[in-house]
């Protein structure tokens, strides 16, 4: 957190732009690091202590800037539909609207993808009401985009809990920007260039993956100092078959009989966009 507010300074003073764009960069990928956190204190497993464990998730979802006990809802319902058509956004099922999925799809490689968390936090915490209508439930759309699925989610939730959190969140980003002069330029270049990194590999550890709940995921390449700043996230595949293992002891569960393919290669072939749905994959 401290690098990330350093890097948010740097952002906003330094008077070249390629410092500045240097700063955003770095801050993409440590931001990712208490993204990390965040999904480690989703399951639970930041902290032994349930309390501290969800007061660290708490400032660490402030740094996204998102709602805690909202991720955590979300994240849940993924490993419950993981792989199944709620979530086969890299296939064009029959019936699917092609130009929806399209839209869903590049918005996760261009970063858009992001720009929907914090907003829809802010919108639920405003305005709980609009999110429900936004199910489209029993709809085509509701159905394709995963939303009724989702926003269903957040009925059980506490809407009480979401608003103090969102809350939490505007305090702690309106401090750093207080507290450290930062420009709406410096914020803007670091959280775009965050966007594009979370986005990407949100995507790519499930890309063209197995249609299985617990096995439809990749334990991708990457290189090493990316993968420790990541803590372990791209070991996807041996986190979903063991969601509770802390992410310091998920390399032991990386399995070497299966295929590794890099990160690299996947993102760039979900570049061309999502594929028809194999026959041999239809259910």
């Amino acid at each position: 957190m401290a690098a990330c507010a350093g890097c948010l300074w740097l952002a906003s003073h330094a008077e070249r732009l390629a410092i500045q764009a240097l700063a955003a960069v770095v801050f993409s990928f440590v931001n990712n690091t208490v993204f990390s956190l965040l999904h480690e204190a989703t399951h639970g497993v930041l902290h032994p202590v349930r309390w501290v464990n969800d007061t660290l998730g708490r400032f660490a979802a402030a740094f996204f800037p998102t709602s805690f006990t909202m991720q955590r809802a979300f994240h849940l319902n993924h490993h419950r539909h993981n792989r199944t058509h709620l979530e086969q956004f890299d296939y064009f099922r029959p019936g699917d609207n092609r130009f929806l999925k399209r839209a869903q799809w590049y918005s996760i490689l261009t970063g858009l993808y992001w720009l929907f968390v914090p907003v829809g936090a802010v919108v639920f915490a405003l305005v709980p009401g609009l999110l429900h209508r936004l199910r489209g439930t029993g709809t085509r759309y509701g159905e394709q985009t995963g939303a009724d699925a989702y926003l269903g989610r957040l009925e059980a939730a506490s809407g009480g809990a979401i608003r103090a959190e969102v809350l939490l969140a505007a305090c702690v980003q309106a401090g750093l920007v207080v507290a450290l002069d930062v420009s709406a330029m410096g914020w803007g270049l670091c959280y775009a260039a965050f966007a594009v990194n979370w986005s990407a590999l949100q995507y790519a550890d499930h890309a063209w993956s197995p249609l299985h709940v617990r096995d439809g995921a990749w334990d991708l390449r990457v290189a090493a100092p990316v993968r420790w700043l990541f803590l372990n996230y791209h070991y996807h595949r041996a986190h979903h078959r063991h969601p509770h293992v802390p992410w310091l002891y998920l390399g032991r569960y990386v399995d070497p009989e299966v295929a590794r393919p890099s990160f690299l290669r996947i993102w760039l072939s979900m570049w061309r966009g999502p594929r028809p749905l194999p026959a041999a994959m239809e259910e």
